[in-house]
C-alpha cells in the first residue's frame, strides 16, 4: 500500500497543534519536503527527448506523442546512433538525418548481402501542403520513414535470358536470398540501410493502439501509413500462365545462377503483378482518401510499398516503368540513362571495371572500345546486350 505525501504531511501538521517549536521546525522544512518529493516524481517519470521539448510517458498520451510527427520533432538514439531532427520552414517539412535506424537490425553483411550499414547524412524536403494531382508518377525511393529510413521497394537484381528477356526480382520473394532482414530491409554498396516492404520495429514503436499507424512522408508530402488489420487491400494481380524466356540466368559478386526454365507467374519477379482498377481498395500507387485526407498506406502483399506517387513532388528519381505496367519480359527495354547512373557509383561520369557487375563486369574489355580501362554512356549504347539489364542498385 502506497500512503501519498500530503496526506503524510496533514496527518504530521495535526500531531503537532500542540507543539508551537515543532509545528515552527515543521513549517521551515516544508519547502524542503517539497523538493524531495520532486525529486522522487522525477525519478519514477523518467523523460527523453522526443521533439522540440523534453517529456514523459505520463506527462502525454501515446496519442499525443503520436500526432507530434507532423510538427517539429528530434529523434536522437544513443544506443544506435539515430539522429534525427524535424523543422517546419515556411511551406516545407526538412528533415536532417545520419540514416541509421533506431532499432535492431539483422546481421549485415551476411550470406544475401555484402553490405555494411553506415551513416548517410541525408537532408530530405517535404512539401507542407501536399497537391493531389491523380497523375501517378514512377519513382524508385517513394517516401521516407519517421526516423530517417528511406523506403526503396523495388530493386536492381535483374534475370537475364538470352531469348532477350529480363525480368527484375522482388525483394520478398522466396527464390533468391537477398539477405532482408525482419524489418524487410537489407544495405546498398554504399551503406544505405532501407526498407523494401513493412517496417517492423518501426510499427511496434509507433503503435499507439490505433488500427491506422503513421509510419512516414511520402516525397510529395502526403504521410505514409500501416493498417494492423490489413483493412485496405492492394489493386494488384498476379497474372495468368508462365513467363516467356530461354537460357536465363542470374549474376551477383558471388555467383552466377542459370535458370533452365523461369516458370509461372509466382510473385517473384515485378512483372508478374499488373494493376486491375477497383480489384483493391488503394489506387496504383497504394493510396486511399480516408476521412477526406489522401494517404499512402504501407502493404503486407505487393506492391508492398508503392511504386509511384500521385502528388506534386521534386525529384531526380522520375522516370522508370509506369505504375502497374509489365516491369519485364521480352521487349522491354531499359533507359540507358537509368543503368549508366546506377553503375556509375561515383558518378564521375564513367563506369569502371570495379563498378561494372554481371554481363557488364564479363564483357567489359569487349564493350569497351577504346581500350581506356572505362566504360562510357556511348560505349554501353553501342552494345544491346547491356540493354536488357537494370543493373544491381538494391
Amino acid at each position: 500500500m502506497v500512503i501519498p505525501h500530503s496526506f503524510i504531511l496533514i496527518n504530521l501538521m495535526n500531531n503537532l497543534e500542540n507543539s508551537s517549536t515543532m509545528k515552527k521546525l515543521v513549517i521551515s522544512s516544508i519547502p524542503l519536503i517539497f523538493v524531495c518529493l520532486l525529486l522522487s516524481c522525477k525519478e519514477k517519470t523518467e523523460g527523453h527527448k522526443h521533439g522540440p521539448d523534453t517529456h514523459t510517458h505520463e506527462e502525454k498520451s501515446k496519442d499525443e506523442v503520436a500526432t507530434n510527427y507532423y510538427g517539429e520533432y528530434e529523434l536522437e538514439d544513443a544506443k544506435f546512433g539515430t539522429k534525427t531532427m524535424v523543422t517546419i520552414i515556411a511551406k516545407e517539412r526538412i528533415m536532417i538525418t545520419n540514416s541509421l535506424p533506431n532499432h535492431i537490425t539483422g546481421e549485415f553483411p551476411n550470406e544475401g548481402n555484402p553490405n555494411t550499414i553506415s551513416e548517410q547524412n541525408r537532408t530530405f524536403k517535404f512539401p507542407l501542403i501536399p497537391k493531389y494531382t491523380g497523375k501517378a508518377e514512377w519513382i524508385r525511393e517513394p517516401g521516407i520513414a519517421l526516423n530517417g529510413i528511406k523506403f526503396e521497394p523495388g530493386t536492381g537484381e535483374v534475370v537475364v535470358c538470352e531469348s532477350g528477356e529480363n525480368y527484375r526480382i522482388e525483394a520478398l520473394q522466396d527464390v533468391f536470398d537477398l539477405g532482408l532482414d525482419v524489418n524487410h530491409a537489407h544495405v546498398q554498396p554504399n551503406g544505405a540501410y532501407h526498407y523494401h516492404g513493412t517496417p517492423t520495429a518501426v510499427i511496434e514503436d509507433l503503435d499507439t493502439g490505433e488500427d491506422l499507424i503513421h509510419i512516414g512522408f511520402a516525397h510529395d508530402g502526403f504521410p505514409m501509413y500501416y493498417s494492423k488489420s490489413n483493412a485496405y487491400k492492394p489493386s494488384f494481380k498476379l497474372l495468368d500462365g508462365s513467363r516467356e524466356g530461354e537460357d536465363c540466368s542470374y549474376s551477383n559478386p558471388k555467383q552466377t545462377i542459370v535458370l533452365p526454365d523461369v516458370g509461372h507467374h509466382d510473385g517473384t519477379f515485378g512483372s508478374d503483378f499488373e494493376y486491375v482498377d477497383g480489384s483493391g481498395d488503394l489506387d496504383e500507387c497504394n493510396g486511399i482518401t480516408v476521412d477526406g485526407k489522401y494517404m499512402y498506406v504501407v502493404t503486407n502483399e505487393f506492391p508492398y510499398v508503392g511504386r509511384c506517387l500521385m502528388g506534386e513532388f521534386e525529384s531526380q528519381e522520375r522516370g522508370g516503368p509506369p505504375p502497374g505496367a509489365r516491369q519485364g519480359g521480352r521487349g522491354l527495354q531499359p533507359n540507358i540513362d537509368e543503368v549508366f547512373k546506377e553503375f556509375d557509383s561515383n558518378a564521375d561520369g564513367k563506369i569502371s571495371v570495379k563498378e561494372s557487375k554481371g554481363p557488364m563486369h564479363d564483357k567489359f574489355r569487349e564493350i569497351d572500345g577504346n581500350g581506356d580501362g572505362y566504360l562510357s554512356k556511348e560505349e554501353l549504347e553501342n552494345d544491346m546486350t547491356l540493354h536488357k539489364q537494370q543493373g544491381r542498385r538494391s
